[in-house]
């Protein structure tokens, strides 16, 4: 199994919710001098996303190149009002794979951008779970009566240029497809020739020198290219060498046959093994699908803790109380085979021990832990649902091609 390399010299801070994140986002969106890439699955013109919007077109219009690039699923069409201030301030954007009418009989657009990344100038990058909306608003289900659990972290050091050079690359083959498409034949062979060679060295400010700037981390994804099941295998290695407890959170759980085995090896070696999960309604396969894997697990003596103070969205995990991972990726078939996603994983003590008073004060007030014999005795109905919500999965990889 490949060890992921960690990098020293970071300096990170967990940030929780829209607001703590999208203050710290837009103010290094504020003192932005040359670069400024976001990425997102959805990007809500609400009360947090409009605050992005107008930090984006200010930094534009002052000369800051400005590069944006929604998902074409998650993000429905952007208001017509928006489109209009980011060409005039000259914000470059565009709105991944939109899936169309028919786009559905497709398995190739099943792929979606579902990372959420954010760069300012090569020195300092942004990565988590947390979409471009506020914590209180969901565009399916309105307003919200709790914000959301999700995190993200604020990271200085290596890790900022792999993340710009990825954006970076990303971009020109975007913008290699929208000239085939247009038919724009003379711009698509100079963007062809961008794309196909690596992106110039990244502008970046000096490393900061203080004793927190020391800790080790990295930025792991998965693609469709040369990454298809990094992010996995990195959890599955962490769940391995765990001595003591392994807890995760996870929005949309529906794990394979290997990361479950892994969970459940774990506890029968005596790991404390903590999950929190969804459990509130809000999607059939997540509830329902998460539920089809519950009762191996629950034999093992795997915890499992249902999630009630209000939509769960967090993608998270802290291992032995030194190693963490703050991220976009479920642990569902989605993102572990077919979405672009992005993960910070590292290694340190006072980050990792904060997460998971995190997520402990959680557990311990706003969950409740779901019981074996409570779970074998659920009804018929509830039985049949949880099938079907894994038959539909299993149906749906068959379609694309996929083992998991």
């Amino acid at each position: 199994m490949t060890t992921v390399h960690l990098h020293a010299s970071h300096r990170l801070h967990l940030l929780q919710g829209a607001k703590e994140l999208f203050e710290a986002m837009v103010h290094a969106i504020e003192h932005s001098k040359h670069e400024v890439r976001l990425e997102s699955y959805i990007f809500a013109f609400d009360a947090q996303g409009l605050a992005v919007a107008a930090s984006l077109e200010r930094a534009a219009l002052r000369g800051v190149q400005v590069y944006l690039v929604v998902d074409g699923i998650g993000t429905p069409p952007l208001p017509p009002l928006w489109t209009a201030r980011f060409d005039a301030a000259g914000v470059h954007w565009h709105r991944f794979s939109p899936l169309g009418w028919l786009g559905i009989l497709f398995p190739v657009r099943w792929r979606r951008l579902h990372r959420k990344l954010c760069v300012v100038d090569g020195h300092v990058a942004f990565c988590g779970g947390i979409n471009v909306m506020d914590d209180f608003h969901d565009l399916r289900l309105g307003t919200l009566d709790s914000a959301r659990l999700d995190f993200a972290v604020q990271v200085h050091g290596p890790l900022v240029i792999d993340a710009q050079a990825l954006m970076q690359r990303f971009w020109s083959r975007l913008d290699f497809a929208h000239g085939l498409e247009s038919r724009q034949w003379s711009k698509t062979r100079r963007q062809l020739q961008t794309a196909m060679r690596p992106p110039p060295a990244p502008m970046q400010a000096p490393a900061p020198q203080d004793t927190q700037a020391k800790i080790p981390a990295a930025l792991v994804l998965r693609d469709n290219l040369r990454n298809r099941s990094r992010i996995e295998r990195t959890y599955r290695q962490a769940i391995g060498q765990a001595h003591h407890e392994v807890l995760i959170a996870n929005a949309y759980f529906m794990p394979g046959r290997k990361l479950r085995r892994a969970l459940e090896h774990a506890a029968q070696r005596g790991v404390r093994v903590v999950l929190l999960l969804q459990g509130r309604y809000e999607y059939f396969m997540q509830f329902h699908g998460a539920r089809a894997v519950y009762g191996s697990l629950l034999a093992a003596g795997v915890e499992i803790h249902e999630y009630q103070g209000g939509l769960l969205h967090a993608k998270v995990a802290v291992v032995d109380s030194v190693w963490a991972t703050v991220g976009s990726s479920n642990l569902e078939p989605l993102s572990l085979l077919l979405a672009r996603e992005a993960n910070v994983v590292l290694r340190d003590a006072s980050f990792a021990q904060l997460l998971r008073q995190r997520l402990s004060t959680a557990i311990a007030q706003q969950s409740v832990q779901m019981d074996p014999l409570r779970y074998a005795q659920r009804g018929r109905w509830q039985r049949a649902l949880d099938l079907l919500a894994l038959a539909i999965m299993r149906l749906g990889l068959f379609v694309v091609g996929r083992r998991y």
